[in-house]
């Protein structure tokens, strides 16, 4: 056992006992960790500031070698997610990330630029009455951080260019686009204009710098969740529980 020091946003809460409660962390040094707290549900424990869902918090643990429970030994809170005032869906868009959190990524599996990523977006959420652009921003990285982005530049079926088109079929099942000889030897439900898969190149080579100066069209938007949530039902084999919350 060993003890360990790191930075942590709680994404599941869980009660263990009459006293305390399991809390699953995702991490910025060690990935997705499970972790009892002891004497958590007590009026006058130690942790009683810093235990709340999607809050973040420096913590102490100790890590059990043999595959139980970690042993968490301290919780100091750094930001409790408050989203922005009257906006629900901010709310349930908090929610959604914890889920995927929680979902796609491995026990000590370490992705710090997802956990940055993580807290931008909660960040946004507390401060703007939107949730869109950075949403989008937030799912693209964790897909790529989990090797599921889809493919954006190529045909998926032929691995050629994918030529000047109006707009793309896009098929969830092999994760891409295909070009215009290859879309009609496949059965895709989800097609996307040209327009918006630019906008997808270009986000997945640079997306913070240019999330912060993009303008998404309605149908820009529509567009994109529909690839976004239908991916992400994929990868889950089912559709997200937020998703009715959200409309996606």
């Amino acid at each position: 056992m060993s003890n360990e020091k790191t930075e942590g946003l709680i994404i599941r809460l869980a009660d263990f006992s009459e006293s305390s409660k399991v809390i699953t962390w995702f991490t910025r040094d060690f990935g997705k960790i499970t972790s009892l707290a002891k004497g958590a549900k007590r009026l006058k424990s130690s942790f009683e500031a810093a235990i709340d869902l999607l809050a973040t918090c420096r913590i102490v643990f100790i890590r059990k070698s043999s595959g139980g429970l970690d042993l968490l030994t301290e919780a100091q809170l750094v930001n409790r997610f408050r989203p922005y005032p009257g906006n629900l869906s901010n709310l349930y868009v908090g929610y959604y990330i914890a889920e995927l959190l929680d979902a796609l990524t491995e026990e000590y599996d370490p992705h710090p630029e997802l956990f940055d990523a993580a807290c931008v977006v909660l960040q946004h959420l507390q401060e703007h009455d939107d949730y869109q652009k950075s949403l989008i921003i937030f799912e693209l990285t964790i897909l790529e951080e989990i090797g599921q982005l889809p493919q954006f530049q190529y045909c998926t079926g032929c691995s050629q260019e994918l030529g000047q088109l109006e707009s793309y079929l896009y098929d969830a099942n092999n994760g891409g686009l295909y070009c215009q000889h290859c879309e009609q030897q496949r059965h895709g439900k989800v097609r996307v204009s040209r327009g918006t898969i630019t906008i997808l190149q270009k986000l997945t080579v640079e997306n913070t710098l240019l999330s912060q100066r993009l303008n998404l069209s309605l149908q820009q938007q529509r567009e994109i969740r529909q690839l976004l949530s239908t991916t992400m039902s994929h990868i889950l084999g089912r559709r997200p529980k937020m998703a009715p919350y959200l409309q996606l």
